[in-house]
């Protein structure tokens, strides 16, 4: 294709030339999108319908569910309908609203699990504060900014990935990748978008440290509970929320940081995979298998 600013339209991965092994795709895909929507839509269900799970911890879960069930809506549906029809095109404003969409609610993900880890350090840490500080106009306040960030940050993202210039529309992903979106540029980085990676990784790094220290701080109060019941439930809260953390950073590491092939490529289809599916289908399983009362509640709604 000739230099250009704009392209009418992208071509995302082709899976394969046989129609079965597509239909194959399609169903995996499927199947996978599926569950990780039952599986968010429990636990909305579940913090919606009964009022012991509403508090500040669970209505953040809960708004964690709700962004994990829109990022893979996002992006498997085409991947499916793709398959399906046989074709791999994306318009550009549909590319232009993947990008946009996807890095808002993985943005805003990562501001939660902060926010979660500050909600933990409190309610263990200085619990006779923690109705003050964490009440519900201000965990109300907090949900609108980070949504407000996360889309603010969506946009400069997505400013900077479409203002270079274009010279292939050949994206080598299933859907459309900043990484990949970059490789095809005919002029390199530009300034917008090497602002917005630096500014991304200063404050990942500042909010890792963050979570860091606040479950440093919450551990060294574990210590000193004396009963062991308690211990077992504070660390039942702290550790799904701590290896969702985990989770979310080392794939988001191993799919944002390396380097884009040229050509397809099943290693680059694995770790996308990886880190944009994977998490929004064990978050919630994650979190439900240590806390007794998301299993109680549960069990309750799939009984009716």
């Amino acid at each position: 294709m000739d230099n250009q600013t704009t392209v009418p339209y992208f071509l995302l991965l082709e899976f394969s030339k046989s129609w079965h092994l597509q239909i194959l795709h399609s169903f995996l895909f499927f199947v996978l999108y599926l569950s990780t929507i039952t599986a968010n839509l429990l636990i909305i269900s579940a913090v919606a319908l009964d009022n012991r799970l509403h508090s500040p911890m669970y209505w953040f879960l809960m708004n964690l569910a709700v962004q994990d069930l829109a990022s893979v809506s996002v992006i498997v549906p085409k991947s499916i309908v793709n398959s399906l029809m046989d074709t791999r095109h994306i318009s550009y404003l549909g590319c232009v609203a993947q990008v946009f969409l996807f890095v808002s609610f993985a943005a805003s993900d990562f501001s939660l699990l902060t926010v979660m880890a500050y909600d933990r350090y409190v309610a263990i840490c200085n619990p006779l504060h923690y109705e003050m500080v964490m009440n519900w106009k201000a965990c109300t306040e907090i949900i609108i900014l980070v949504w407000i960030i996360s889309l603010l940050y969506g946009t400069l993202h997505t400013t900077g990935t479409f203002s270079i210039l274009f010279c292939s529309n050949v994206v080598n992903q299933f859907f459309c990748e900043i990484p990949h979106l970059l490789k095809l540029s005919c002029s390199g980085f530009n300034l917008i978008e090497i602002g917005v990676i630096v500014v991304s990784i200063i404050v990942g790094i500042g909010c890792f440290i963050f979570i860091i220290i606040s479950y440093a701080m919450i551990f060294k109060a574990v210590l000193k509970i004396p009963s062991e019941l308690g211990r077992q439930k504070v660390l039942s809260t702290c550790i799904p929320h701590l290896t969702v953390v985990f989770m979310f950073l080392l794939t988001g590491f191993f799919g944002y940081l390396r380097r884009p092939t040229n050509t397809p490529s099943h290693l680059d289809f694995g770790l996308t995979v990886l880190y944009s599916l994977l998490p929004p289908l064990f978050n919630p399983i994650i979190y439900s298998m240590r806390n007794k009362n998301i299993i109680f509640v549960l069990s309750k709604l799939l009984r009716f």
